[in-house]
């Protein structure tokens, strides 16, 4: 039997993936569910590129702005919403559109990762935290690395979150975080994936765009949209996210409103690195070159129809 389509449209920030969604899912007369970690949250429009009303065009999407600003929500947590939404999509007969470039987002549904229940504990990953102030990020590492050599060489010392992630599974489990990941595969998803990736080949190019679009944010509103959360006394959450707190240096006069303008630029930079090193490991995705594609959405068709050909 022919398994039913899920789209997923991935890629770096600031590559125009919304605008594709859209047009995709008029085509399809379907749905979209966000994959962006930071749209989930109310109070980051402006610094997530949320779509506004006029951007969808009347398209639905789905898992966007629905969770207050410093509420917890885990990979886990979004896979179970996103499936159900997904699903719920599928039963219409219509191919579902999932579009963002949360790279743990993408693969938890592409691959059907099925989390393993973890307890938290908060007490522990404060202790943990304070040890690795302590003992520093190479230290940890190297002792991460005794229990779990796979998952330390896939860190660096300085990530502090995850180093202390890994430790926290394992002492409140009984297995190491790699483990956890190896059961956490077992089956395919029970739908086609067709992966397209929306990207630059001139990686200049993408930058000058990520360079443009904070400029324009900031003619949005972003300052004050930062302020506000800068002001409201949450922690964690969408507060660590890239957008916000690059502000907050200006706000406790430390820097000039510039320093913090660019500083965001590089952050958001760096981030588009990053996941275009991520989605490249990924060998399912068809690339298109916006730079060198005159008609992406075109191009996105011709990859869908051949993927669901292919499968016939």
């Amino acid at each position: 039997m022919k398994k039913r389509t899920v789209i997923f449209i991935v890629g770096p920030t600031a590559t125009g993936k919304t605008e594709l969604a859209v047009n995709l899912a008029k085509h399809f007369c379907s749905e979209v569910v966000s994959a962006d970690s930071m749209q989930i949250y109310r109070g980051m429009h402006i610094a997530s590129a949320a779509p506004d009303e006029s951007e969808m065009r009347g398209v639905k999407h789905n898992l966007i702005e629905f969770l207050p600003y410093g509420e917890t929500f885990t990979v886990a947590d979004y896979a179970d919403i996103a499936r159900r939404e997904i699903n719920r999509i599928l039963e219409t007969g219509k191919p579902a559109i999932v579009a963002g470039g949360t790279g743990l987002y993408i693969n938890a549904l592409a691959n059907n990762v099925n989390f393993l229940p973890v307890k938290t504990d908060i007490a522990l990953r404060e202790e943990l935290s304070r040890e690795y102030d302590e003992l520093g990020g190479e230290e940890m590492l190297r002792r991460l690395a005794l229990l779990d050599g796979e998952a330390a060489r896939k860190l660096n010392a300085a990530d502090k979150r995850r180093i202390v992630r890994a430790f926290e599974i394992y002492k409140t489990s009984g297995v190491t975080k790699s483990e956890q990941n190896a059961r956490s595969v077992l089956s395919p998803p029970d739908f086609k994936p067709v992966m397209i990736g929306v990207t630059f080949s001139d990686r200049q190019a993408l930058y000058g765009r990520i360079n443009r679009r904070v400029d324009i944010m900031l003619e949005k509103g972003l300052l004050e949209e930062a302020k506000a959360a800068y002001s409201s006394g949450v922690s964690g959450g969408a507060k660590q996210a890239i957008g916000h707190k690059e502000f907050f240096p200006y706000f406790k006069g430390e820097q000039s409103l510039e320093e913090a303008s660019e500083a965001l630029k590089t952050a958001t930079r760096r981030y588009a690195k990053r996941q275009l090193t991520w989605f490249r490991r990924d060998t399912r995705i068809n690339w298109i070159y916006r730079d060198k594609t005159p008609d992406i959405f075109a191009e996105a068709v011709k990859i869908i129809e051949r993927e669901e050909k292919s499968d016939a």
